[in-house]
């Protein structure tokens, strides 16, 4: 059994990760339209351009992790080797330069290419270190939890602290807008460097496994897998369930709510904007990981799959119906976001979890430990989710007549027509709610119930040991024979 240490590690990876790929969902494509200069339409495209090359390169990556051999292990050492990149990308990503339009886009693509390379580099080998820090299912849960639950920690920090931390290089400092995000985002990525060095510290890989298969073996192996592109589809449809309200909410607050607020809870005045928002729902994401082990423990891992994603439509509609023109309104906002977010918090460490019993499934089956091909696949649906989802954002919003405010313009100044409102309206309620159906739909039909794991898990183990009792007893004998000549 791993240690606290160990699993506080693990948490320190996704941590830093998060910290990034939140700021990238929910922040890039505002910062595209409306800070660095570039039209909804150009976003959308860069968008689901480079997250497209980012989720094709993740297998190539998974399979490359399968193959690395060095003293600390098979996927660990890529947390030591590309944490500096990492960071450097972020900062360059929110880097604007003073040039041309088409020459700013050149620079937004080679940018954001580079960055979602890096990010495949040391994001793949992280989720598959899951699959190799214990064989027992439920402590992949347990792991899964502590990854998630700093996760959303990370989450929280860079949501929360964002716009301060924009404000107080633009407003304390003195920077432009340009600069002053770009200045947050390079506090941003020291702390992501920091966290994947004590992970890599922190943590270690208990199982040795070895893919004596073709690389070509691997693939075919993989598609063939009923239980992978099952929950492939599924985990696309979560991700694209959280970047689509996520990416809105910025336009959201700017042009549905104002901006910022003062709502009254109990008495007190208490500023309401986008970042809070978003952070509060990031903590509430935290609470429903802690939930994840004892539901998943009592109903299964497709059962609560299956009830999460209900409850998650019926919450985005209920949302639809809420003012924002009273305190009322803003603050039952404000509850339903805790709700959301505690259900899909449930569902984070589900989602990788899973990952490792359809790992577990195609060892025993096909005869192939190729974990980080697998879970490079949860990873490239996660950025399929987000290309298509934040692509879809600046699309829906264009189509709609949504009107683009020049650089550093007041919202308020904005009249956004009535097709742009029912738009924004739209991403936030009902096309999350259709898209958590068409999830609930493909969970229904994944075949990998807790029995049936149980059962993989056991005959897989003694496959591991019988397995290991050869390879001693032919050492031996050739240590023997070494002996007598």
């Amino acid at each position: 059994m791993a240690n606290l240490t160990q699993k506080i590690g693990y948490g320190f990876g996704d941590m830093a990760s998060s910290m990034f790929w939140k700021v990238f969902s929910y922040y890039l494509p505002f910062f595209y339209a409306n800070v660095f200069g570039i039209s909804l339409v150009d976003t959308g495209i860069l968008l689901l351009v480079t997250r497209i090359w980012d989720a094709i390169s993740d297998p190539m990556m998974g399979a490359v992790a399968d193959r690395t051999r060095t003293r600390w292990g098979k996927y660990r050492p890529y947390l030591l080797w590309v944490a500096a990149p990492f960071s450097i990308c972020g900062i360059l990503l929110f880097t604007t330069p003073d040039w041309g339009y088409g020459a700013k886009l050149i620079w937004a693509y080679v940018t954001y290419i580079l960055m979602m390379t890096v990010y495949t580099g040391i994001n793949v080998p992280y989720g598959a270190m899951l699959g190799v820090m214990t064989e027992n299912s439920q402590e992949k849960t347990v792991f899964s939890s502590f990854r998630m639950f700093f996760a959303y920690g990370g989450s929280f920090i860079a949501l929360f602290a964002w716009d301060p931390l924009c404000k107080f290089f633009s407003s304390g400092m003195g920077l432009s807008l340009q600069g002053s995000w770009q200045a947050a985002m390079i506090v941003i990525a020291v702390c992501c460097f920091v966290l994947f060095l004590l992970c890599f510290k922190l943590t270690r890989e208990a199982l040795t496994t070895v893919s004596e298969a073709s690389l070509g073996k691997d693939l075919k192996a993989l598609v063939t897998n009923k239980p992978w592109w099952l929950l492939n589809g599924a985990s696309l449809c979560f991700n694209l369930f959280n970047t689509v309200r996520g990416a809105t909410v910025a336009f959201f607050f700017a042009d549905i709510i104002g901006g910022e607020q003062h709502v009254v809870v109990f008495g007190l005045s208490m500023l309401f904007y986008s970042g809070l928002f978003l952070g509060v729902g990031e903590v509430a994401n935290m609470v429903g990981v802690a939930l994840a082990v004892p539901v998943t423990s009592r109903l299964g891992k497709k059962s609560t799959f299956i009830m999460v994603d209900a409850l998650l439509i019926v919450f985005s509609v209920v949302f639809f119906l809420l003012s924002p023109e009273s305190n009322a309104g803003l603050l039952l906002m404000l509850l339903l976001q805790v709700v959301i977010s505690v259900l899909t918090g449930v569902m984070s460490p589900l989602v990788w979890s899973m990952y490792a019993d359809v790992s577990d499934y195609s060892e025993l089956k096909y005869r192939t430990a190729s974990t980080g091909l697998i879970f490079s696949s949860a990873s490239m649906a996660q950025k399929f989710g987000g290309a298509i989802g934040g692509a879809a954002v600046m699309w829906l919003l264009h189509g709609c007549g949504y009107v683009e405010r020049p650089e550093g313009a007041d919202a308020a100044a904005i009249a956004q027509p009535a097709s742009a409102i029912s738009c924004l309206w739209a991403l936030m309620t009902f096309i999350p709610a259709g898209v958590a159906l068409l999830s609930m739909i493909i969970v229904w039909l994944y075949p990998l119930t807790t029995e049936r794991v149980d059962d993989i898990v056991r005959q897989l183990s003694a496959t591991r040991r019988g397995a290991a009792d050869v390879k001693a007893a032919a050492t031996a004998a050739d240590d023997a024979e070494i002996v007598n000549n």
